[in-house]
């Protein structure tokens, strides 16, 4: 099933994000995670291509096994810095070849000491263009939306114009980079709203679990801090275990809150902790079972 169609029938949809293991560590390690992740029932899994592009031959292999082994609608991050439409199109036909029908299009990060890209594509809308024309409604495009404007975009506004040029282009539905504070999400929803982005859009939350990975997650992607969780980081910033337990609280208290709001799916980053993400899914259980229902008019939250 097309991720589109996934959207088109629920009310809600919650999905997991993992990446593949590193060249030099075991493929077997990410399947061990996806055993476990499983039994949570996600609708789909995206796969990424980990950090700038490191692991991009692992991708559409990890993508075809969670489709045709777990039986788990299946999302292929796919980059476009530095590819050819040939590269591009051998890609998506060994997808579309092995199941997988969904492609989350992305420009990539620029390789370091590069200022632009190169390639065919210069942006995610141009790859999503392609896409678009070339496969038709053969497959789902996915896009990324960022709630607090992109890193390298300081114009609020402008980094919106070119979220809606990619959902004029082609784009499904959005998911977005991970946030810390709803109030600056929703915010973003009734600009796009305004800005007549109509497709679904997947809030990105990611639990964290230790000091190290909020630290790198402000260095890439400038997500802002509010008040609450900066008090959470200083008091267990020594305190591992202690930490672990108040990130899945936080990101808990975060889709709780996001799912009275009414949105539209819960992309959870799990970074290949199957343990964390089966604890917050035991968190949330029964609002989403009650979400979980087929989409009409019941819907919380119709526009998006």
């Amino acid at each position: 099933m097309k991720i589109k169609e996934l959207f088109e029938k629920k009310r809600f949809v919650f999905s997991f994000e993992i990446f593949p293991p590193k060249p030099t560590t075991p493929l077997e390690r990410i399947y061990n995670t996806l055993d476990e992740l499983k039994g949570l029932k996600p609708d789909f899994i995206s796969v990424t291509y980990g950090a700038g592009g490191s692991t991009r031959d692992r991708t559409p292999q990890i993508a075809i096994d969670v489709k045709n082994n777990y039986g788990i609608e299946s999302l292929a991050h796919l980059t476009c810095i530095e590819a050819t439409r040939e590269e591009t199109c051998d890609l998506i036909n060994f997808l579309i070849g092995n199941g997988v029908h969904n492609i989350l299009a992305l420009r990539g990060d620029l390789p370091q000491g590069q200022s632009a890209p190169k390639g065919d594509f210069r942006h995610a809308v141009d790859l999503v263009s392609f896409l678009r024309e070339k496969y038709g409604q053969a497959i789902s495009i996915g896009g990324a939306a960022y709630p607090e404007g992109h890193i390298e975009c300081e114009d609020p506004i402008k980094d919106l114009r070119y979220l809606k040029q990619k959902v004029d282009a082609g784009v499904d539905f959005l998911i977005t980079q991970l946030f810390f504070d709803n109030e600056l999400f929703y915010r973003f929803m009734e600009r796009a709203d305004i800005a007549g982005i109509n497709v679904p859009i997947s809030a990105g939350i990611m639990p964290v679990v230790n000091k190290n990975q909020i630290e790198r997650i402000v260095t890439l992607c400038g997500a802002s801090l509010p008040q609450k969780f900066v008090r959470i980081l200083h008091r267990y910033a020594d305190e591992p275990r202690s930490l672990e337990e108040a990130g899945i609280a936080y990101a808990t208290d975060q889709i709780v809150d996001l799912i009275a709001f009414g949105v539209r799916g819960i992309h959870l980053y799990t970074m290949n902790k199957a343990h964390v993400a089966r604890r917050i899914v035991s968190n949330v259980s029964t609002l989403r079972e009650t979400m979980h229902g087929p989409k009409g008019e019941e819907a919380l939250y119709e526009g998006r």
